[in-house]
């Protein structure tokens, strides 16, 4: 089959289309024919050599989630069959014709979506959803400050907000990427000023605070998103673009009684990500093939230029996921 492959650690251009080995699936594993993958950070950081696949997943073809149809079923999995359409999270390998992947993490594509627009759903709003809900607990009524809101994440956080009756506020480098969040159901928006945005999102909540805050950013926007958080509120760390080092008050952490939360999605253990998915399947396909939910794809390229789609998330210009068609 033909795979993308980090040929060394480096920048794009170590990224090349090779034939490489088709795997089969074991026991309790399908394999899938993938018809489209996405692009995140954490590709991009595998590629420079800073984030080595697990133990699971291929060390040199990146791609944590596809969107294809089942070719293979391995012995005891009852659930799929050939044919299905299924979407879903993997550790590694997306970047190609063919993934196998435990059965149980293998969700069914509502009829609805495309392969394009179906890759564009796993990672944002799986991390979106165990954020926000399952580990932070947003609930109808509350107020959540989303950052990097036109990022997968961010577009999949917005919605979610939105469907469950929370109110959101987001953050974004240019005002252009919020008003293209505004029909997603983003309420209030802020342009943050030399990364400063407490005083604007306080201001917007009447000096009340907001009950959580989805962090995608890190570095220094933690301590802002102390500021602005209300009494017993939540700090959920999903990402690090601003950098992994900062300085807090810890006055303010007790004071406020807060929970600061970190999570990760790609190191769990198989059973908690079996659980996840399970979330996924349960709680947000049914709001996707109602179309209440949306996949947002800034734009489709084919697998063979996946070095120019690492170039474009890198520059951090898009609005939503880049989607590789395969």
């Amino acid at each position: 089959m033909k795979a993308i492959v980090i040929t060394r650690p480096g920048g794009p251009e170590v990224l090349e289309l090779r034939e490489v080995e088709t795997n089969e699936p074991g026991r309790g594993e399908v394999r899938v024919r993938v018809r489209a993958t996405a692009v995140n950070r954490a590709d991009l950081l595998q590629r420079a050599g800073g984030y080595p696949a697990p133990a699971d997943a291929p060390a040199d073809i990146p791609g944590l989630e596809y969107a294809g149809e089942i070719d293979a079923v391995g012995a005891g999995v009852s659930e799929l069959a050939i044919g299905d359409r299924v979407f879903g999270l993997c550790g590694g390998g997306a970047y190609a014709e063919r993934v196998v992947v435990p059965a149980r993490t293998a969700v069914r594509i509502p009829d609805r979506l495309s392969f394009t627009d179906a890759a564009a759903v796993p990672e944002a709003f799986i991390t979106a959803w165990d954020a926000l809900v399952t580990q932070g607990g947003l609930g109808a009524g509350e107020r959540v400050l989303i950052h990097a809101v036109g990022s997968g994440v961010g577009t999949a956080a917005v919605q979610i907000a939105r469907a469950i009756g929370a109110r959101s506020i987001g953050t974004a480098r240019t005002a252009a990427k919020l008003e293209r969040a505004r029909p997603l159901g983003l309420e209030e928006a802020v342009v943050p000023d030399d990364g400063r945005f407490a005083a604007a999102v306080q201001r917007l909540t009447g000096d009340t605070g907001v009950d959580v805050v989805l962090e995608l950013v890190g570095g220094p926007y933690l301590a802002e998103d102390l500021t602005c958080l209300a009494v017993r509120g939540r700090i959920v760390l999903v990402g690090l673009l601003a950098g992994a080092r900062t300085e807090l008050d810890l006055r303010v952490l007790l004071h406020r009684r807060v929970r600061l939360t970190g999570t990760v999605l790609r190191a769990r253990p198989l059973e908690e990500k079996i659980a996840a998915s399970q979330a996924f399947a349960r709680h947000l396909c049914p709001l996707l093939a109602r179309g209440t939910l949306v996949p947002v794809v800034d734009r489709v390229l084919p697998l063979a230029q996946a070095a120019e789609a690492h170039r474009l998330v890198a520059a951090n210009e898009g609005f939503g996921k880049v989607v590789l068609s395969v």
